[in-house]
């Protein structure tokens, strides 16, 4: 097995990792990893309907789409993460347990009374501190897991603290967990850094042909090359499979709006807006010009900027227009 400390906290980069480890190598592979603060989401969600999208422009927190299912988390340096890629038979079932043991293992020589529930969480009592996801192709299989050590709570929650009546959609969403630190039960305070020795110290005497892998420049060069092509990109961490209604009601210095998006793939089909607002020309012709574009700020900002807003919205700014459609 090969056992890597990936040092890189940059998260198009690590998410990039995994993929390219997952695909460009044939060995076993343990890697423990962090990521500087960061959303993760669910392969199959929609990235808008999980995140507060104004916290996150705020805080300047990067919004990542990951390969396995399940659903968004937000990372920072106080959060350890594990991955494993291992090969088996075809047809391999979910089987977190086995994967998320040895986590376990170390905790309880610390003494910290952590178990595994559910279907793929780890709690100490009765709160999670780890959430587990994973991705199989044919007979090789991807699983990860967070492990919250010394997270900001309140980042957490601010960040992932979402109106659930403003998209309407098919897609997974994530289910809220009252969530705890590890450091919080520790007898005897150590360091992440010493809590993540401590879990690769017990993996590579539980697999006896394990080696330290380091990273090379080939390997770097072809996981940025990815990360600049696919994780780096909107049309991958939100417009993917993103099949959405969108509502939302605002007040604006020009009156009451109302906006409705239907969008497929992050591309608005079809808008309707309502209000009392005032107008020279007719409302219709700005839904019109929304429609083949992306539910993306930048985007919209750049749209709105080409025409005259005043005519179809006496005194709304392009800012409130704008905090009306996300």
């Amino acid at each position: 097995m090969l056992c890597i400390y990936n040092s890189s906290i940059e998260p198009y980069f690590n998410m990039a990792v995994e993929e390219y480890l997952f695909n460009s190598f044939n060995d076993d592979i343990f890697m423990l990893w962090r990521n500087d603060n960061a959303i993760i989401v669910g392969k199959h969600q929609n990235t808008l309907a999980e995140i507060n999208v104004d916290y996150v422009k705020q805080k300047g927190i990067k919004v990542v789409r990951r390969l396995s299912g399940g659903g968004a988390v937000f990372h920072d340096l106080g959060n350890l993460n594990f991955t494993f890629i291992m090969n088996g038979g075809d047809g391999l079932p979910a089987d977190f347990k086995k994967y998320t043991t040895p986590i376990l293992e170390v905790l309880n020589k610390l003494d910290v009374p952590a178990k595994f529930e559910g279907r793929n969480d780890l709690t100490i009592d009765g709160k999670k501190f780890s959430g587990n996801a994973m991705h199989v192709v044919r007979n090789r299989i991807l699983q990860h897991g967070t492990l919250l050590f010394s997270s900001e709570m309140k980042d957490l929650s601010e960040a992932l603290n979402v109106n659930p009546l403003k998209y309407q959609d098919k897609a997974v969403k994530s289910v809220r967990s009252r969530v705890t630190n590890i450091s919080d039960h520790l007898k005897a305070q150590i360091s992440l850094d010493d809590f993540s020795a401590m879990i690769m110290n017990h993996i590579m005497e539980m697999y006896e042909d394990s080696i330290l892998y380091e990273l090379n420049d080939h390997d770097k060069q072809k996981i940025r090359e990815l990360a600049d092509s696919k994780y780096s990109k909107w049309e991958w961490n939100f417009g993917y499979q993103a099949k959405y209604n969108f509502n939302k009601q605002i007040k604006t210095n020009g009156g009451n709006l109302e906006i409705n998006l239907e969008v497929i793939d992050g591309i608005i089909e079809k808008a309707k807006i309502y209000g009392d607002y005032f107008n020279t020309k007719d409302t219709s012709e700005f839904e019109d010009l929304l429609i083949g574009t992306k539910h993306e700020e930048n985007s919209l900002i750049q749209l709105f900027e080409k025409i005259n807003l005043d005519d179809y919205f006496r005194n709304v700014s392009i800012s409130e227009l704008i905090e009306g459609m996300f």
